[in-house]
């Protein structure tokens, strides 16, 4: 069987929050697009920072840890298993959010609050949307900051 090319993405980042960074995820290809969220810039830091701007490839494998598959980011600078994955909040823990990523990019159908803070919902429907959508094709993902002004 033949392999299928790449799909392309866009990760449209919000400015970050100290409760987390919103951001719109778009697959045309796939006919797919969710909200995501993110921890803060944080310098890059391991487990405390969304991963830099940039382009990226993702993969699809097997998660123990998560008993379903995620996307796993190639080559992030500095950085190791990032992956995409369910989840809703990603805020700064050093100063008293709750989070459910060390770095890696959550999946969501709706912004929200949960515990307070910026949230995304929805996030096990919609990354089995995902999932369905992408069929275990490679994805070549361009993450961007969207600017004011």
């Amino acid at each position: 069987m033949r392999k299928l090319p790449p799909l392309d993405g866009t990760l449209l980042r919000r400015p970050f929050t100290d409760q987390g960074t919103i951001g719109v995820l778009t697959i045309p290809e796939a006919d797919f697009q969710c909200f995501t969220i993110e921890l803060p810039w944080r310098e890059n830091g391991t487990g405390v920072s969304c991963i830099p701007a940039g382009d990226y490839s993702l993969y699809r494998r097997w998660s123990d840890h998560w008993h379903s598959f995620v996307y796993q980011f190639r080559n992030v600078p500095q950085r190791i298993a990032i992956q995409s994955h369910t989840g809703n909040v990603a805020g700064d823990k050093s100063l008293g959010y709750k989070s459910h990523s060390l770095g890696c990019v959550l999946l969501g159908s709706v912004v929200c609050q949960i515990w307070g803070q910026l949230a995304v919902g929805n996030s096990k429907p919609t990354f089995r949307r995902f999932l369905n959508a992408t069929l275990g094709r490679e994805l070549l993902l361009e993450i961007r900051e969207a600017h004011h002004g």
